[in-house]
């Protein structure tokens, strides 16, 4: 599974990589610190997963999640945000998924299983 993460927090994207590498067949193929980068991997990317900070800098995030459904190679994506209060208004713009920052590294883990197809 090809994934892309976007965070503006350098720290963010190091810990959800280190953390996706102990998963099989899980493969960071980029990352992005804007919304601009992000969409620009999506498009040459084509990765199977994208780990979307609701904070991401750039346009707005409900924006970015209503491009990347109508995208020709629609990855999952799983929004991380700081407020469990905008965990409805993510899914209803098409996250697949919502994990809350600061929870335990085992609640995004659900939520990658979930969201990845099976082997």
């Amino acid at each position: 599974m090809d994934i892309v993460l976007a965070s503006q927090e350098y720290d963010l994207r190091l810990a959800l990589e280190l953390l996706l590498r102990e998963q099989p067949g899980a493969y960071v193929v980029g990352t992005a610190s804007s919304t601009q980068g992000l969409l620009g991997l999506i498009q040459s990317a084509c990765p199977d997963l994208v780990l979307l900070d609701w904070d991401l800098p750039g346009r707005p995030s409900i924006e970015v999640l209503a491009e990347v459904s109508s995208a020709d190679c629609r990855p999952k994506i799983i929004v991380l945000g700081k407020d469990p209060e905008a965990r409805p208004v993510a899914l209803a713009a098409g996250a697949d998924a919502f994990v809350v920052k600061g929870e335990p590294p085992e609640q995004l883990l659900i939520a990658f299983r979930q969201v990845s197809p099976e082997p």
